[in-house]
């Protein structure tokens, strides 16, 4: 009888092949009991959004956004890094989570019934309406009756499309549009204003953002009720992002974070007005570049940018500018200490911009340590306005309330 051969060779080639099939499946094999685990194994927490200026934008390099602002101190709380991907439009930012490619969507999406079949919604932090627009002077529809796919183009993954598809169905069944599957609603309401484009629907705070800018561009009309806004995550039986987030956005809340935030980036869309901001516009195309140099000089720890606002704000850059109570120049100074201003004998309006920016180091300096560093130069602000003593004033009286 003969002896069995046996071939160690080819028995550790299928042992090693058989192991690296069965690794994945082995409950030691090194993956993250959940979701937030994975993420702070991971170290970094993987957030996609669209460039608007809202959302996400840079300035000289350096991120903003209130979405931005949000996710950031959300990888905080959770103890990672933030990776910020910027898609092009909306599709692009639901590819991601499908594909594995992002944790979260930070982008200003609204709660939809069709999302949130395939996607897992967190907590809203505020809301938007859904709004036609259109170039002041050109043809205002008071209805979506009559407008056409040549008319009226929306952007991909918007969720209005399906809201028109409901008004087609239901009230307007000559209505029609199309989906640029290349632009976001920032770059459509661009082609609004630039007369390649009759229509466009974006929410209502990103139109008031826009209108900031160029406001040529009017609502139409209201294509939906008011909406809740969120962030959107992989949607399976792993609860526990949602449950971070929800502690998160709670503890935002209760500490005032959140409505602060809010406020700086959401506070003044109300208070748009088309002759002001025309008037703005044509200043900074005008009279901007000739006081930029002087701003930038005088600015020193400031930002530039900011010393001309206080100087747009008190005199529309004007350094002959008098005010109500006699106090004349860019800056309208008016009692300020010696050793705040200094440079008394430099010509006007060099004077009010060196002036200024002494006068606003002093505020801030004086601004109680008690006072959030993100917070303080909007108190130096107020003190700048109203004098030291009535900022510390109307202070107090809102820590009573």
């Amino acid at each position: 009888m003969k002896k069995l051969k046996i071939n160690y060779l080819f028995i550790g080639i299928l042992a090693l092949l058989l192991a690296v099939a069965l690794w994945p499946s082995i409950p030691w094999f090194g993956k993250a009991d959940n979701r937030i685990a994975a993420i702070q194994a991971r170290g970094e927490l993987r957030v996609s959004t669209i460039h608007t200026p809202l959302t996400y934008n840079e300035i000289n390099g350096k991120p903003f956004g209130l979405d931005y602002e949000l996710a950031k101190q959300f990888a905080d709380y959770l103890g990672v890094k933030l990776k910020v991907t910027v898609r092009q439009n909306i599709s692009q930012l639901f590819d991601d989570l499908d594909n594995g490619n992002a944790d979260l969507l930070a982008a200003g999406l609204v709660y939809n019934s069709e999302r949130v079949k395939n996607y897992q919604p967190g907590p809203t932090y505020y809301s938007v309406s859904q709004q036609l627009v259109y170039k002041v002077g050109q043809y205002r529809p008071r209805t979506l009756g009559n407008l056409t796919a040549e008319q009226l183009t929306v952007a991909p993954g918007h969720v209005v499309v399906n809201d028109l598809q409901t008004l087609k169905e239901t009230k307007f069944p000559e209505l029609s549009w199309k989906v640029d599957d290349k632009k976001g609603s920032a770059e459509l309401m661009e082609d609004v204003i630039e007369g390649k484009l009759d229509y466009t629907i974006a929410d209502s705070v990103a139109i008031s953002l826009f209108q900031r800018v160029h406001p040529e561009l009017a609502v139409a009309l209201d294509i939906t009720d008011e909406q809740p806004v969120t962030w959107f995550s992989p949607l399976d039986g792993d609860n526990t992002l949602s449950a971070a987030l929800l502690d998160f956005f709670n503890e935002m809340n209760e500490d005032g974070t959140l409505a602060r935030i809010e406020e700086k980036y959401l506070g003044h869309g109300d208070d748009f007005d088309y002759v002001d901001t025309r008037t703005f516009l044509r200043a900074v195309d005008a009279v901007l570049p000739q006081l930029k140099p002087l701003f930038e000089k005088y600015a020193e720890e400031i930002d530039w940018r900011l010393l001309a606002a206080i100087a747009y704000q008190e005199s529309h850059w004007d350094a002959q500018a008098t005010s109500p109570t006699g106090v004349r120049g860019m800056m309208m100074l008016t009692k300020i200490p010696r050793k705040a201003s200094a440079l008394r004998i430099v010509p006007m309006p060099n004077r009010a911009s060196a002036g200024g920016v002494r006068y606003l180091q002093d505020m801030m300096s004086k601004v109680p340590e008690s006072v959030p560093e993100n917070e303080r130069i909007w108190f130096a602000l107020a003190a700048y306005n109203m004098g030291y003593a009535h900022m510390l004033d109307a202070r107090a009286l809102t820590a009573k309330n």
